[in-house]
C-alpha cells in the first residue's frame, strides 16, 4: 500500500543490515539526469507506476522506488514479486547482489555524512563499495506526519581480498 503522495506506507527495516537481492525480479526505467540530480523525476516514477499496474505487476513494498544516479543518466528501480511476465524493462538483480542498507533521517542536503559513514564501515569489513542506491521514504507533505525527512540508502558491495589483507595486517 501506499500513501495518497505516492510515499511507500511500508518499507524495508534494512538499517545497518547485508542484504542478497540477488535473483529479485525489478522494473527498472531510465531516467535522464544532469549532474546527478534527476530530471522530472515525479514523472517518471508515475509512468513507471502506472506502466506496473496496466501490467499487473506486484510490488514487493508499493511506492518504494530507489534511484541510481549517474552525471547524464539513471534508473529508477523498483522490487516486484515473482512473476512471468514479458514485460519490457524486467529483469533479475545478477546473485549475489550484496547491499547494505542505512536509513538516513534528514534531508538530502545533509546525506553525505550518512554515505561516508557507510562506507567507511564498509570498507573497515574489506568489502569495496559500487554503486548507490536512494529511496526517498518521505515527501514534504508528510514528512512531519511521519517522524521527519527519511531517505533509504543501499549500497551495493563486493568482497575485496586486497582491503582484507590490508585490514589483517594492520596492527591492532
Amino acid at each position: 500500500m501506499r500513501l495518497e503522495c505516492g510515499c511507500p506506507a511500508s518499507f524495508p527495516g534494512w538499517h545497518q543490515q547485508d542484504i542478497n537481492l540477488g535473483g529479485e525480479l525489478v522494473h527498472v526505467a531510465p531516467v535522464p539526469m544532469f549532474l546527478h540530480m534527476p530530471i522530472g523525476y515525479e514523472l517518471r516514477a508515475e509512468r513507471q507506476r502506472q506502466t506496473l499496474e496496466r501490467l499487473k505487476l506486484k510490488q514487493r513494498w508499493p511506492g518504494l522506488v530507489l534511484i541510481r544516479t549517474g552525471l547524464l543518466r539513471g534508473k529508477l528501480l523498483r522490487l516486484l514479486e515473482p512473476s512471468a511476465s514479458p514485460a519490457y524493462g524486467l529483469t533479475f538483480l545478477p546473485s549475489p547482489f550484496q547491499v547494505r542498507g542505512f536509513l538516513h533521517h534528514g534531508s538530502i542536503t545533509d546525506i553525505s555524512r550518512s554515505v561516508k559513514q557507510m562506507q567507511s564501515e564498509l570498507v573497515n569489513l574489506g568489502r569495496r563499495p559500487l554503486e548507490l542506491y536512494l529511496s526517498h521514504l518521505t515527501c514534504p507533505h508528510c514528512a512531519s506526519e511521519r517522524g521527519g525527512e527519511k531517505v533509504l540508502l543501499l549500497r551495493h558491495w563486493v568482497e575485496s581480498p586486497a582491503l582484507q589483507k590490508r585490514i589483517a595486517a594492520r596492527p591492532i
